[in-house]
């Protein structure tokens, strides 16, 4: 297992981005030059985003990680980000692929939100039908 290793990595879901700089520190987690307790002030979004270190069984406290993420919404850039610490954790040790890629979190999410068609309201969502 590669020390004191930087890893540049990216993420994404939806039209969100996210870019990480993983290396060995003493757990430093900011996103967007904010802390990530600030960014993030729920524990649920927290505990998601952290969830391939916990599968992997490490801690962000071993880690500097620093996320820039941008586009969508915070639930968006959130699942971006955790799309992107998983890729950085399988260049860091690649003998953790196999569990992140049980997991899912190496899969980038492909659903994205379907267009509008001309003649409807929204994208199937057609005009209200009045028979009289």
């Amino acid at each position: 297992m590669p020390k004191s290793e930087v890893v540049w990595t990216s993420g994404g879901r939806k039209t969100s981005g996210a870019r990480i700089k993983l290396s060995k520190g003493k757990g430093l987690f900011v996103i967007n030059d904010l802390l990530f307790e600030e960014y993030y002030p729920l524990e649920v979004d927290r505990t998601l985003l952290c969830e391939p270190l916990v599968i992997v069984g490490l801690e962000a406290k071993d880690f500097d990680i620093s996320l820039k993420v941008r586009g969508g919404g915070k639930k968006s850039q959130r699942d971006a980000c955790r799309h992107a610490l998983a890729r950085a954790l399988e260049k860091y040790d690649p003998e953790l692929r196999k569990q992140l890629k049980s997991a899912g979190f190496l899969t980038r999410d492909a659903r994205m939100v379907e267009r509008k068609k001309y003649g409807l309201r929204k994208a199937r969502r057609a005009p209200q039908f009045s028979k009289r």
